[in-house]
């Protein structure tokens, strides 16, 4: 009888699913996801689910290749050396490959009050806290979201387009990937929903209390609610297993997203740091990294050399409500062009681009490796070698 070879995937976000899928690409490869919820989080729709209008849930039933065991339940411990993991009802697994794909979410904030006073929106957990304390609030309350990245944005348009006062605190300049001129479209929307954009060298929050927040210049705004959304973190669950991780917790692993401690350890999307130089956080890449992970792994058992990561970008799309949106173009390598799209016709292609995204995580269930297509970066090798160079260099000195 034919040998199963058992492989856990830590994590059940775009990633892990993709991930969990082609691995379903032989018969003699047993898949287990483990994932604390039940259902799967489309994150891209968190803030929808603050402003109420969606639940950002997908049944993973719908999502899942039939062939996926599917644990809810925590891995709190990777035994790297035992080929195994512990989980958090008390239970341990054993797996002769795992693939590292427990996501991102918020980073602690080191602003004074920000953790007591203000709410996070990064976790589906976050969102459903949020949620009813933006429905209690009184229809002249002030709301303050911090961080103007594309949550920070989506968030203050959405709350905006349904009535409320929203102040958007940029620390810094609003959108900073965007090109200056997507950069413009998204500050013209924002002023149409009545969002007051308060940029600019003195726009750091320096604290946080529970009706107001103070900036860098003195300046003291009142808030009623605070959303936070700046920056992001990753679980402390490779540092805490021993497994080596980047200075924000990512898995360094080479460039065929192997654990540099550990062959039989893969990671992938926004957990996972390729060669220390790790791409954009966000589901554009984890999609593109969570199959290739699981090609690193199919490689290994079927006794073949994995290839090289190669995940390539089209830009960033930004929901600005339900009826407007803005898609910036880009290189690549990730890099802002000066062409975008902007107003309805850009909204109507986020949502498409959301549902899309859904779509392609079922049809990598039905059919897992039929579909490869992606505009890669071919820019990423000279970088590396650049890199290299300039550390051999440093080294030298």
């Amino acid at each position: 009888m034919a040998t199963k070879t058992d492989v856990i995937v830590v994590g059940g976000g775009y990633a892990g699913v993709m991930a969990a899928n082609r691995l379903t690409r032989r018969d003699d490869v047993t898949v287990t996801l483990v994932n604390p919820r039940p259902s799967f989080v489309e994150r891209l729709r968190l803030h929808q689910l603050v402003g109420g209008s969606h639940d950002a849930l997908v049944d993973y039933r719908d999502i899942l290749g039939r062939d996926v065991r599917l644990l809810v339940d925590t891995v709190t411990r990777i035994d790297a050396a035992g080929r195994g993991v512990t989980l958090a009802s008390g239970g341990t697994l054993g797996y002769d490959y795992l693939i590292y794909a427990v996501g991102s979410g918020s980073a602690d904030p080191q602003v004074p009050g920000a953790a007591e006073f203000a709410y996070p929106i990064a976790s589906l957990e976050d969102a459903q806290r949020l949620r009813p304390v933006v429905d209690a609030a009184p229809a002249t309350a002030t709301l303050t979201v911090v961080g103007a990245g594309p949550t920070g944005i989506e968030t203050a348009a959405e709350l905006a387009e349904g009535g409320r006062t929203v102040t958007l605190v940029c620390g810094g300049v609003l959108g900073p990937y965007l090109h200056p001129r997507g950069r413009r479209a998204v500050a013209r929307r924002l002023a149409e929903l009545g969002v007051t954009v308060v940029e600019g060298p003195g726009a750091t929050v320096t604290a946080v209390t529970r009706d107001s927040v103070r900036l860098g210049d003195g300046r003291g705004l009142v808030s009623d609610v605070t959303i936070w959304t700046a920056g992001f973190g990753v679980p402390d669950l490779a540092s805490r297993s021993g497994l080596s991780t980047d200075a924000l917790g990512r898995l360094i692993t080479d460039e065929t997203l192997t654990s540099v401690d550990d062959v039989r350890v893969v990671a992938a999307g926004d957990s996972a740091a390729p060669s220390g130089l790790p791409y954009r956080m966000g589901c554009q890449s984890a999609v593109q990294l969570g199959p290739q992970a699981a090609e690193t792994v199919l490689s290994r058992i079927a006794g073949e050399q994995p290839a090289p990561v190669d995940v390539g970008f089209v830009g960033q799309c930004i929901s600005l409500g339900r009826q407007a949106g803005i898609v910036q173009l880009a290189r690549r390598n990730d890099t802002a062009t000066g062409l975008h799209l902007a107003g309805r016709s850009a909204g109507k292609i986020k949502e498409l681009v959301v549902r899309q995204t859904v779509r392609q995580l079922a049809s990598e269930a039905r059919t897992p490796g039929a579909r490869n297509l992606w505009f890669k970066d071919g820019q990423r090798q000279h970088l590396l070698r650049a890199t290299r160079d300039e550390n051999l260099a440093t080294a030298e000195r």
